[in-house]
């Protein structure tokens, strides 16, 4: 896909699927944007328009992601 193209349709719940399923393994929105070629912004909106519950800033409490060192 290219950046800054208008998606919608079947491409748009594609892409909607591939976002949950990510965001749901723990991946940032950040990382899902990185990977994609798409802003923050752009994945945030079409999660929410999923309706995926969004997690807390400070990363997945799951894996303690935000409280490593490095």
């Amino acid at each position: 896909m290219h950046k800054g193209k208008w998606i919608t349709g079947s491409a748009r719940k594609e892409l909607a699927e591939a976002f949950t399923k990510e965001y749901r393994e723990g991946r940032s929105i950040r990382a899902i944007a990185e990977a994609h070629g798409r802003s923050y912004g752009f994945v945030h909106r079409v999660l929410t328009e999923a309706g995926v519950p969004l997690r807390a800033r400070g990363g997945d409490p799951r894996t303690g992601a935000a409280h490593l060192t490095g």
